[in-house]
């Protein structure tokens, strides 16, 4: 690291004679600059004008993969591929010709063979007289940064994606978080149930924040408790709401933290008839199980009373192909 001082300050010979009694302050000047680099946990290393490398610390051998011996004295392409040898290299003709500082960023091989995100830091070495003599440059990983900000950016376009298909969804979509507010919804939720809401929407882009409890049906609210405070997988019910039929699935997306509801609204005329007639479909069949169930515990007259309650409960479905 004697390099170091040498370099900085090249017309200082007295780094050749360390024997001199009064060379005693720039001995110990440049073992602290030797002890502070070598402390430094970000590789760092100092070249000469004509591209020999001078000096560098440890973290530095660690990343090229050679011993502090193999490394100085010899040009960067001397030791290292040609790709990374330009990546260290770039931008240093201007720092030499024009002494301007260099700040970029660039991918660069480690010796391990795994590729990192850098920032390589440039600035020039001058003597008294501020001739360039050098450059020292030093390489800070960004490569744990560059992953949360992929991540971030990733997430933020998945968010915008889902967000266009939630609102393309025609059915109300809500999705809640345990203090019972909304993390995000579709206009077909606020259209749901009422004028207000649908105004707020407009305002409050996906209703971010606002109380389930003032915008939709105390059933509804209550349900999204349950599954919030249970954790169950799944919810589902019809209900009647200012006359219309609606049904309600509500998920858990994140147990006891987030919820998820889809609400369809049965009597729309939009509704597509194949879903009502899988709805009843579905009712017919939950209530002939119940049939049954009853019928074998009777015992006797199983068969009547199959007949009976099959008859109440025919009477009782939609009546789906009357729309023939």
């Amino acid at each position: 690291m004697i390099w170091v001082l040498s370099i900085l300050n090249p017309e200082n010979n007295s780094c050749n004679n360390m024997e001199n009694p009064g060379n005693n302050d720039y001995r110990e000047q440049a073992l602290l600059y030797e002890k502070i680099l070598e402390g430094m946990p970000i590789p760092v290393y100092c070249k000469s004008s004509d591209g020999i490398i001078k000096a560098c610390n440890n973290a530095f051998t660690r990343i090229i993969g050679l011993e502090k011996n193999e490394i100085t004295g010899k040009k960067v392409y001397d030791i290292v591929e040609q790709e990374k040898a330009d990546a260290l290299l770039f931008k240093d003709r201007d720092t030499l010709n024009n002494g301007n500082d260099q700040f970029y960023e660039t991918r660069l091989k480690y010796a391990d063979q795994t590729t990192h995100d850098v920032i390589i830091n440039k600035s020039a070495i001058r003597k008294d007289n501020r001739e360039i003599t050098g450059i020292i440059s030093s390489i800070i990983d960004i490569s744990e940064r560059e992953k949360i900000k992929r991540k971030l950016e990733k997430s933020e376009e998945e968010n915008m994606i889902s967000t266009t298909m939630l609102q393309k969804i025609r059915a109300g979509v809500v999705i809640v978080d345990d203090k019972m507010k909304i993390i995000n919804s579709n206009i077909g939720f606020a259209r749901m149930f009422g004028e207000e809401n649908e105004e707020l929407f407009e305002t409050i882009p996906g209703l971010q924040g606002a109380e389930l409890d003032m915008l939709a049906p105390e059933l509804v609210v209550n349900m999204f408790k349950s599954i919030l405070e249970t954790g169950e997988n799944r919810m589902e019910r019809d209900f009647k709401f200012q006359n219309k039929l609606m049904s309600i699935n509500v998920i858990t997306i994140s147990r006891n933290k987030i919820a998820g509801a889809i609400i369809r609204d049965l009597s729309s005329p939009m509704l597509e008839r194949a879903e009502i007639i899988e709805r009843a479909r579905q009712v017919n069949r939950k209530n002939m199980k119940t049939v049954q169930e009853i019928a074998f515990l009777l015992g006797e007259n199983a068969a009547q009373t199959e007949e009976l309650l099959n008859s109440i409960i025919e009477s009782q479905k939609y009546d789906v192909d009357e729309e023939n």
